[in-house]
């Protein structure tokens, strides 16, 4: 299957070049968001320079002869490396050995390999004193990529992707080792509860959290979180389908101004959703957001009064955000926080796991469901 060629909105560029700017490193950039380095280099290069992300603005018949140089010599250092990775050499021969002990004997191996016994047994026991160090790097890289949130199971599952088996009583050990302490670990604390929505709106949802089609329901809630002196707010939609943070938004005050922005950051047709379920909380109840879901077909639904179990996928994706995201940052200003929290938007949705999708990320959960249905 050919994979179709990316394309990049300008508002895509500008986010990008706004984290950079703001001090994200430029490796996590790259791997976060499949970026090419020559890429981010030159959205940084455009923006400095010229104000515009446009090539007819800036690229010159010199830098176009120089990019097609430099992936030349890239493809000649890759078919070098292969080359020199294809001699057997004496640790290519135990490595041989090891790989084969299950078929068959390990003299009759050494012989034929023309290597001792002895000899085979010291540096076996090498590779496994520097495969204990690469579970361990990986251990430690898997985590930080967590962003510091990820435990001994989740880091189990990651590593079994990258096709290395490991206990999570050892990933435990490791961590212990290491002093890798998840954010889960930590003391949790309740935010206060919103102003009460006496509309006569009903529970059309009745808890059905797991839904087999994209959009057909999105739940919404706001949480709270400190901006230098004063709190701020954050809104976030929630695909019930496959747990996708599809719309968010930030600001100063907690209303229903906040909910519609967070709309607006939607990139589906809104028609596409047939049901909008939230709690009671005054914020959303407003008479533009009435109109604009009565004008995009959208039905609503509210939990019960006093029941935060009618919107439990909510309430635990914002535990989620709360101590991933919030807990242990400080933001100075708002566009800071909206900066940041696009940057962890893109993360939550393409790359962290989730055990209700069975440990994909809510992108790969849809891709392997489309792949499925085609």
């Amino acid at each position: 299957m050919t994979r179709s060629r990316r394309t990049f909105t300008e508002d895509f560029k500008k986010q990008i070049v706004l984290l950079y700017e703001n001090g994200k490193p430029r490796k996590e950039i790259i791997a976060e968001y499949e970026l090419t380095p020559s890429a981010l280099d030159k959205w940084v290069k455009q923006s400095r320079t010229a104000g515009s992300f446009k090539e007819a603005d800036n690229r010159t018949p010199e830098q176009t002869e120089l990019m097609k140089i430099r992936k030349e010599l890239k493809q000649l250092q890759m078919e070098n490396d292969i080359f020199k990775a294809s001699r057997a050499d004496h640790g290519t021969k135990v490595k041989v050995i090891r790989n084969n002990r299950h078929k068959y004997s390990v003299s009759a191996m050494c012989i034929v390999l023309n290597i001792s016994r002895s000899s085979y047994y010291y540096e076996a026991k090498i590779q496994d004193n520097q495969q204990e160090e690469r579970i361990r790097s990986l251990i430690i890289e898997i985590f930080q990529k967590s962003r510091q949130n990820y435990g001994a199971r989740k880091i189990k599952i990651e590593l079994k992707k990258q096709d290395h088996r490991v206990s999570r009583r050892r990933i435990g050990r490791i961590m212990k080792e290491e002093g890798l302490i998840s954010s889960y670990t930590l003391a949790q604390f309740k935010p206060h509860k919103a102003q009460c929505n006496e509309e006569k709106v009903g529970n059309e949802l009745d808890r059905s959290f797991h839904q087999q089609e994209e959009l057909a329901v999105v739940v919404s809630d706001l949480t709270y979180v400190r901006v230098k002196d004063s709190w701020n707010y954050i809104c976030l939609l929630i695909d019930l389908y496959n747990r996708e943070l599809i719309g968010h938004s930030v600001g100063p005050k907690k209303d229903a101004k906040l909910v519609s922005k967070a709309l607006s950051t939607v990139q589906h047709d809104l028609r596409l959703i047939t049901l909008f379920h939230t709690d009671r909380g005054s914020e959303f109840k407003n008479k533009h957001l009435d109109e604009t879901l009565e004008t995009f077909e959208i039905k609503r639904s509210l939990s019960m009064k006093g029941c935060p179990y009618d919107n439990a996928v909510a309430e635990a994706t914002y535990k989620i955000l709360k101590t991933e995201f919030v807990r242990g940052r400080t933001f100075e200003t708002l566009e800071q926080l909206r900066s940041e929290l696009y940057d962890y938007v893109h993360w939550f949705n393409h790359f962290r796991i989730h055990e209700t999708l069975g440990y994909l990320s809510p992108v790969q959960f849809k891709e392997t469901h489309l792949k499925k249905s085609v």
